[in-house]
């Protein structure tokens, strides 16, 4: 076959599921190219948990659809989940996420420690403040999933071709996109979707665009089952953000995993296209954290021994949200990458959304904060996009507040009036890589700020008078606004 009306470069569920859709939606010539096997990447380490919770109203409504897909295709276990508070501080914010996640129309419910331990017996009450319940969640098998969701795909005129490595991307005279070259030829096409994983970036460097997505290592340990304490096949998932763990029981064990604070990147310039399937070296000294937080809320795994520890690189962007959509100046390339926090959760519904971009020009729910394009040119830079994607790794599951600010990968883009902001006691923020003052404190040195509201919470910020001075003398004498980082659109056509 040389010619297609869509080509899909990916063979994860991703890829699949953007495939699936678009023949749902009644396109015939739909070509799925995987240079491996199926679920050759990052979707064969997945632990494959799925749960619907998410800060963002969009994401949640995706993961609502991804779950009815799957149990539609008789590959999902729904055994509920619990988003375990080890802190007032975590319970607060659950309280917040509860609220959001009913506003989306989610069936979750927030639980009393003694609740919770109703649920989840093997768990101990050490720093059990309460938990939110999401009855609809559960896990799935990745390869089961992966290839149930192909097959349907193939049985709606899908055409899925392994073993088959997209070496370029042809482009007419206005740009759009004009052909796909491979190792086994050349096929003619007007649409290309991107959803090559942890090589998205190299597949969009063959049409001259940028994608700041960066291999960051993510590690999950099977544990073995402990003699008298073994685990129920249906016991809810959980996850313990105060604890950074997340797992469900499998084989009267638990299979866990969970975010460092000290995360790797790797790959910076690049994933090779030879790596695959294989996990990568296991690194236990930084795993011993998890551990230990896992054993803090389930104690008997103290004595249980550790199966196997697997490590393999996951997709992270720096914001940690996903890269969806057409790419401007390109017509004809979509892109749905940069999926590590969102891979089996979000890809039913993100596959439909990007199918619906191809399809009719607009998906039906609110990607805006998904746009592939969001990032400017300062994430051309790979080592600051690794640096902020390794940040947003570590913040995953520490409790992060509105007011913090980023702190890796600094300073990046400095002002002229920078040195002379520092001297008046500047306390920077940072936005799209630029050093920018959040409020001055005359008299201290200046500094960076970051994970400043620990030191407050939820309360009134300490230099909340300082800001309202600042503006008072704005408003009713005169200062001056550096306005440096601010950028200039310019609008043509007709």
């Amino acid at each position: 076959m040389n010619e297609a009306r869509a080509i899909v470069v990916g063979g994860g569920i991703t890829g699949v599921s953007v495939a699936y859709h678009l023949a749902k939606a009644g396109w015939d010539g739909v070509v799925l190219l995987e240079k491996g096997d199926l679920t050759s990447g990052a979707t064969c380490h997945a632990v494959g948990l799925v749960t619907m919770f998410n800060p963002s109203p969009t994401m949640m409504r995706f993961r609502r659809y991804s779950i009815d897909l799957y149990r539609e295709l008789g590959v999902f276990e729904a055994v509920g989940s619990l988003r375990i508070a080890s802190s007032p501080e975590q319970l607060a914010e659950l309280r917040r996420g509860v609220s959001r996640a009913r506003g989306a129309g989610l069936d979750v419910e927030l639980l009393t420690p003694r609740e919770v331990l109703e649920l989840l017996p093997a768990a101990s009450d050490r720093d059990l403040h309460g938990a939110v319940w999401i009855p609809g969640d559960g896990y799935l098998d990745p390869h089961t999933a992966t290839y149930a969701l192909a097959k349907a795909a193939r049985a709606l005129g899908v055409e899925i071709r392994t073993g088959v490595r997209v070496t370029g991307i042809e482009r007419d005279r206005r740009g759009a996109v004009a052909a796909v070259r491979t190792e086994e030829g050349r096929i003619r096409t007007g649409v290309v979707v991107n959803a090559a994983g942890l090589w998205a970036p190299r597949v969009a460097a063959m049409v001259g665009v940028s994608l700041p997505s960066t291999p960051v290592d993510h590690q999950h340990a099977a544990m073995r089952a402990v003699p008298g304490s073994e685990l129920p096949r249906d016991m809810p998932c959980f996850r313990d953000p105060d604890n950074l763990v997340y797992g469900k029981a499998e084989h009267g064990g638990i299979v866990f995993g969970g975010y460092e604070p000290d995360p790797v990147a790797r790959w910076v310039d690049g994933a090779p296209w030879e790596h695959g399937g294989r996990s990568l070296p296991p690194d236990l000294a930084r795993f011993e954290r998890l551990l230990r937080g896992a054993a803090r809320r389930f104690p008997f795994l103290e004595r249980a021994e550790i199966q196997k520890l697997v490590c393999h690189p996951d997709a992270m962007t720096p914001d940690a949200n996903p890269l969806l959509g057409p790419i401007p100046g390109v017509p004809g390339f979509f892109v749905a990458a940069g999926l590590s926090l969102n891979g089996f959760g979000g890809a039913g519904g993100i596959g439909k959304a990007v199918a619906e971009w191809i399809v009719g020009g607009e998906p039906e729910l609110d990607c805006t904060p998904y746009r592939a394009w969001r990032f400017g040119r300062v994430h051309r830079d790979p080592v600051f996009a690794a640096e902020q994607a390794r940040e947003q790794y570590k913040y995953y599951y520490l409790l992060r507040y509105p007011l913090d600010q980023d702190e890796w990968g600094r300073p990046r883009r400095l002002s002229p009036l920078h040195g002379r902001l520092q001297e008046l006691g500047a306390v920077f923020g940072v936005k799209n890589g630029w050093e920018r003052p959040d409020h001055v404190e005359p008299g201290r040195p200046w500094r960076r700020s970051g994970p400043d509201q620990r030191a407050f919470g939820w309360a009134r910020p300490p230099w909340f008078e300082r800001v309202g001075q600042e503006r008072r003398a704005f408003r009713e004498r005169a200062g001056i606004v550096d306005l440096s980082s601010f950028g200039k659109i310019e609008v043509r056509g007709p």
